[in-house]
């Protein structure tokens, strides 16, 4: 008896260490660096290979839902709602997140992200090389 109940401990624990991210399926405000205002909102969505990415929903800035003209490939002169801007991006410990990239909209260029997530607010950093070479960003979670 006492190895049924072991083994079922240890398979409950396997489980919820292989559940879902507590990002998946989320949908934060992103908040714009100069006017402090909400602009997207965007989606997490776990991938099958573990990592997460992120895909503007919907646009809450009138008139700035217009085509990425700064994009390039896929998403070149498409409309940024369903853009995915954030790839690739793991958790790393506890509620920090690392290794993923964020595309900027406004100016076409991905770059390196790492965030964490602290209660209702996702802290990022977009950077090239190193991450002093970057800019802050805090999204808040949508009700």
């Amino acid at each position: 008896m006492k190895k049924i109940v072991l083994a079922l401990g240890l398979l409950t624990t396997a489980a919820l260490a292989n559940a879902a991210d507590p990002l998946n399926g989320t949908l934060w405000k992103t908040i714009d660096d100069e006017t402090k205002q909400p602009k997207a909102l965007v989606k997490f969505t776990e991938q099958k290979n573990g990592t997460l990415s992120a895909t503007i929903q919907a646009i809450l800035v009138p008139g700035e839902e217009n085509a990425c003209t700064k994009c390039e490939g896929t998403y070149k002169n498409k409309s940024l709602k369903g853009v995915t801007i954030v790839q690739n991006l793991k958790k790393s410990s506890g509620n920090s997140y690392e290794g993923g990239t964020i595309l900027d909209p406004k100016n076409g260029k991905s770059y390196k992200l790492k965030g964490e997530l602290a209660g209702n607010k996702l802290n990022l950093r977009g950077y090239i090389g190193v991450s002093l070479l970057g800019r802050d960003q805090t999204w808040v979670r949508a009700n």
